[in-house]
């Protein structure tokens, strides 16, 4: 259900769970997590992307209920990506949802097809978002909005999310892991210190 490529400094992880809209269990989320981990110390670039219409639509929903919403292994999970001395790229296959978004929301770049939607349903599922999540999001595309996704419940389209800043460039669904190796090519070319110096001069978001 998560297949890794290793291709030297670039690793890419996919979500390939289409059948279930790539929605996540606790085994999915382990090793992800493990494997941003490990790319810490060997990758220079990391693409995130998935198979099928929906990059995911979060939390498998028989484990949610028995728990899953609520584990420490999301935290674990965007933390990872968030400190990870590398480049990270969410490249976004399809709609986005619930608990997957902090995934992105930790990543460097986010990248989506055109056809993709961002929803978090978090007060209509009565969930509380994963608690690094909001101050990410209000970071990218301030408070105000970051309520109409977490609290007013809106599905915004990829056009709109482009223009708050949700996500940073659009891409047919053909170029995009092309696209997202091509912006990973100075990363690839650089040193693990270099890349790592830049990226903590960044503030996080």
């Amino acid at each position: 259900m998560i297949r890794v490529a290793r291709n030297e400094d670039l690793w890419k992880i996919t979500l390939d769970r289409p059948e279930k809209a790539n929605s996540l269990t606790g085994a999915m989320l382990a090793q992800i997590r493990d494997t941003v981990r490990d790319a810490s110390g060997q990758a220079k670039a990391l693409i995130l992307t998935g198979t099928g219409k929906v990059f995911s639509a979060g939390a498998d929903l028989d484990e949610a209920r028995a728990g899953l919403a609520t584990s420490p292994l999301w935290e674990e999970l965007s933390g990872a990506l968030a400190t990870a001395p590398c480049l990270t790229i969410a490249a976004l296959n399809g709609t986005l949802a619930g608990g997957a978004f902090g995934m992105a929301l930790a990543c460097d770049l986010r990248i989506a097809v055109p056809e993709a939607r961002f929803f978090y349903p978090v007060m209509r599922l009565g969930f509380l978002p994963q608690p690094s999540d909001p101050a990410r999001m209000a970071a990218l595309i301030g408070p105000a909005r970051a309520k109409m996704i977490l609290m007013a419940g809106q599905k915004i389209p990829a056009d709109e999310a482009l223009s708050w800043g949700l996500i940073d460039r659009i891409v047919p669904q053909a170029d995009l892991l092309a696209h997202s190796e091509e912006m990973a090519q100075d990363a690839l070319a650089a040193g693990r210190d270099h890349i790592g110096g830049i990226k903590a001069l960044i503030p996080r978001g």
